[in-house]
């Protein structure tokens, strides 16, 4: 029975790398402009999960120096788990769609829902490196192997957050306040025509006086895969109505000669310089990305 317990190396161990993976977590938990978990439940359940995450790492050295491997197969479990937080993420998103004046779509819920995934297993891997760190200084002392142990931790942390992190929208493309006209019943922003469908003269008359517009023109014709997306139009729309809501009409349109994306809504908030950087920041999502150095080399090896 002895033999199964945890020495004070192993326990301070232990307590580092919890401490460690869940301080990992907690700061990839941040509410953005996106607002988003919105609500201190949401801060609360991640936090948790991203401590479970953590006590999993913690505990695989320790449970593999004293041969109990039967701890080992949670990590196993774990992915599971993390696994069923994503779908419970898509979920819970899919059925706020429901209340959404502008819905998010299954392209977006889909990369929220991986992202939080893959947060958890930031906070699991920091704490595994803090452990196995520790471990390998064994027999040093304490403040040394905790100091080290830490120093690793953050390195492998700001390493896993920056490979993690994805583009957004101003890595691909500039954006601009466009100029909103009507003619003859139609809309046009700058010189691209948007709708025909913009009702009687008081939603004309709403349009030019409380009208926003921005035209999205990407860097190169390699980007405009990525903004043709249904999809990623989608996303940065909602973002433009969650961030300065909606009173009234909403639209997209694109120019299929430059491929420059337009954006028109009617806000309750009227601040240009929001809607701009609403855009800009809008995270590119994982499934309209594509390896244009690839494309290249095959069409270079067809041509």
């Amino acid at each position: 029975m002895k033999e199964q317990v945890l020495s004070s190396p192993h326990l301070i161990l232990i307590l580092t790398a919890i401490i460690g993976g869940t301080a990992a977590r907690l700061l990839v938990l941040r509410e953005d402009f996106r607002q988003y978990p919105t609500y201190p439940n949401g801060y609360l359940s991640h936090a948790v999960i991203g401590f479970v995450a953590a006590t999993l790492g913690a505990v695989f050295v320790p449970a593999l120096m004293t041969n109990n491997l039967t701890s080992v197969t949670f990590l196993t479990l774990a992915l599971t788990q993390f696994q069923g937080v994503r779908k419970l993420e898509q979920t819970s998103l899919q059925l706020m769609e429901e209340t959404e004046y502008t819905k998010r779509g299954n392209a977006y819920i889909d990369g929220i829902s991986k992202t939080f995934e893959a947060r958890n297993y930031i906070a699991l891997l920091v704490a595994l490196i803090i452990g196995v760190i520790m471990e390998a200084l064994e027999g040093s002392q304490e403040p040394l192997r905790i100091t080290v142990g830490i120093a690793g931790g953050v390195v492998v942390f700001y390493f896993l957050k920056h490979f993690s992190k994805g583009k957004v929208i101003s890595s691909i493309a500039s954006v601009a306040a466009g100029e909103i006209s009507i003619k003859n019943n139609e809309l046009f922003v700058d010189d691209i025509f948007v709708s025909n469908r913009i009702g009687i003269k008081r939603g004309q008359e709403m349009l030019l006086e409380e009208g926003l517009a921005v035209v999205v023109t990407p860097h190169s014709d390699h980007y405009r895969i990525a903004l043709d997306n249904y999809g990623q139009r989608q996303a940065i729309l909602f973002e433009i109505t969650r961030s300065l809501g909606i009173k009234r009409y909403h639209f997209t349109r694109k120019d299929y000669v430059d491929g420059r994306i337009v954006f028109v809504v009617v806000p309750i908030i009227q601040n240009i310089k929001r809607m701009i950087t609403s855009v800009e920041n809008t995270p590119l999502l994982e499934s309209t990305q594509k390896k244009h150095k690839f494309i290249k080399e095959w069409a270079d090896d067809n041509e």
